[in-house]
């Protein structure tokens, strides 16, 4: 194995759940997290952040990055070298767009190259899920596309999803933060055969509409019964962006992640409508966001 001094990564942000995937489905977007990690001589930590809300990330050995760089050569059974790295930041913190997954599939994959490649990208994505905890952000954000990931015995099936050209992501970002484990503590630990019946039929009618394009087919497929109705009460506004998203010609519209990002679905034509809709509609509630339309990034990280 060679081992080189110095790698750059660039990893996806994403957006996960998609209305009824909870907790298994994602999709990388062209918003990107870049990292340098460059061997030193002596020392042991130097991190320098760039980009918006850089003076928010840690830059100790807490730094979440550092601490799947570290995890990777563990596994390997080394000591990590010594090392400085330098962030310039693209996804929004705590934005319900990947965020923590970019972190982690960034140190993994860096630490990976550095050591002269001793893993498999299958094992560094076991690594990645088993730190972030479910596979839905950190499996795109590694791979690129869209992907379905369900437990397979020990391990991991992971299914890359079609997405039809046709469809165009919308992403609304407010600026107000919304954690991951406050998004989490409102759902409920139990749900009805009901709910259980209509998510998995919503699912299996996503992965068609998304393949094929058919709005129809999405405006009925991105509604969930397992987390955004409970979800729905943390984020200001939720009810006006969703209208304005539909009157403006979006399929529909869902929480990106744990949310307060909010994400729409539509074509090529409607998207700059979309776009001002949702911004306006937050605008009106008093709240800021950035509105983008995006793509769906299929190289993942590299």
């Amino acid at each position: 194995m060679s081992v080189v001094s110095s790698v750059t990564v660039r990893v996806p942000g994403t957006t996960a759940n998609l209305g009824p995937g909870f907790d298994c489905i994602g999709a990388a977007l062209t918003i990107y997290n870049k990292f340098q990690f460059t061997r030193l001589d002596e020392g042991k930590l130097i991190i320098h952040v760039t980009g918006e809300e850089a003076e928010r990330v840690q830059t100790d050995e807490s730094n979440l990055i550092y601490q799947a760089f570290v995890k990777l050569y563990q596994h390997i059974e080394q000591t990590p070298p010594p090392v400085k790295i330098e962030i310039e930041l693209g996804v929004p913190l705590a934005r319900g767009l990947g965020s923590s997954a970019t972190a982690i599939v960034g140190g993994l994959v860096a630490a990976n190259k550095l050591a002269g490649a001793p893993l498999s990208d299958l094992q560094v994505m076991e690594l990645a899920i088993a730190m972030e905890g479910h596979p839905d952000n950190v499996v795109p954000a590694l791979l690129g596309g869209c992907r379905l990931a369900a437990t397979s015995g020990t391990g991991w099936a992971i299914c890359d999803v079609p997405w039809d050209n046709s469809i165009v992501p919308v992403v609304a970002i407010p600026d107000f933060e919304l954690s991951t484990s406050e998004a989490r503590r409102v759902l409920p630990t139990e749900f009805s055969r009901a709910d259980a019946i209509f998510n998995t039929a919503h699912l299996g009618l996503l992965l068609r509409a998304l393949a094929t394009g058919k709005g129809e087919w999405l405006t009925a497929a991105l509604q969930d019964k397992l987390h955004q109705p409970y979800r729905q009460a943390l984020i200001p506004g939720y009810a006006a962006v969703n209208a304005a998203a539909i009157a403006a010609g979006a399929y529909g519209m869902v929480i990106s992640g744990a949310g307060p990002t909010l994400l729409a679905l539509t074509n090529v034509n409607n998207a700059q409508a979309v776009e001002t809709a949702m911004a306006s509609a937050w605008k009106a509630e008093g709240i800021k966001a950035v509105v983008r339309s995006l793509s769906l990034d299929t190289q993942g990280a590299g």
